[in-house]
């Protein structure tokens, strides 16, 4: 089994705190998520792992270095979720590749999803599940037939998809592609089969609410806040609902949070209030955004 980590992406639905790091370094309780999808990769004992990157790259290249045995594709040109693939063929085994969307956190059974895949002698394999806000691709029994251009009926796309290397050559050798337009033309052909993982834990961290929703589930069963050993929080410092507070961070005396994720580093002044918020940390980012302070990002 052998898998390629999608990471180039600019992240833009983030902005502006998509401007600071890549979607998939945005810590997920207090843990890269990159990181996250990497271990489950090695649960399931996936070689080669390759994972490719544009924006911030080199934030990307730093959070590998844990990790030798990672492929890295630096990308100088966004090549698209195809074109990525494309390039990074050679350096591969002639095997179908497991794709992962890098800024998804799931417990999907990914072992299962390939060999379904192998099972099934498609070219293609989609992860799909029911939800209704990103259900766009029309199914008819256990093959894929098209995508619709907005959401409705149908099965959403979870971002995770086996493809065999035959149908990766299929790809224009140079510049930017997009997967979905082979997958359409595949559709057409009878190509691609689906693998339906609904009731697994899936989500999208697309947008800063949908972030903050994903940490609000996550701890929803937890004694309510996840604070790093290495951060420091000062005297008087009220913690309601649900919350993370990363490596390095140092909440001032007196500040007040609520249902708040603050990243590694990050200074929180005394006396401060933040509600529903992230804290980076950066000044600009931060006062841009109100980031919470005495109400809602």
């Amino acid at each position: 089994m052998q898998a390629i980590v999608l990471a180039a992406g600019y992240g833009t639905r983030l902005r502006p705190y998509s401007t600071l790091r890549p979607k998939p370094l945005f810590p997920v309780r207090n843990r890269p998520l990159l990181h996250l999808l990497l271990e489950q990769l090695g649960n399931c004992a996936c070689f080669p792992v390759l994972v490719n990157c544009h924006h911030l790259a080199a934030q990307i290249e730093t959070a590998l270095a844990a990790w030798p045995e990672v492929l890295v594709q630096h990308e100088h040109e966004i090549l698209g979720t195809g074109g990525s693939l494309r390039r990074a063929l050679d350096r591969l085994d002639n095997d179908p590749v497991l794709v992962m969307n890098g800024d998804i956190y799931h417990h999907i059974d990914l072992e299962q999803v390939y060999h379904r895949h192998l099972l099934s002698r498609n070219e293609v394999t989609l992860a799909l599940h029911d939800y209704p806000r990103f259900n766009q691709v029309v199914v008819v029994g256990d093959r894929v037939k098209g995508f619709r251009a907005q959401p409705g009926a149908g099965l959403a796309f979870t971002g995770i998809h086996v493809i065999d290397p035959e149908a990766i050559e299929r790809i224009p050798a140079k510049g930017y592609f997009d997967i979905i337009d082979l997958y359409r033309q595949l559709a057409l052909e009878g190509r691609v089969g689906c693998y339906r993982v609904d009731g697994s834990l899936w989500r999208d961290i697309g947008t800063p609410e949908d972030y903050i929703q994903l940490h609000a589930e996550l701890l929803a069963d937890h004694p309510g806040w996840e604070i790093d050993a290495n951060a420091r929080v000062g005297r008087d410092v009220v913690l309601e609902g649900w919350g993370c507070i990363g490596p390095g961070a140092v909440i001032g005396d007196g500040a007040r949070l609520a249902n708040a994720v603050v990243w590694e580093g990050a200074c929180i002044a005394s006396g401060r209030k933040c509600r529903e918020a992230i804290i980076t940390g950066n000044a600009t980012v931060d006062g841009w955004t109100g980031n919470g302070v005495d109400g809602k990002h």
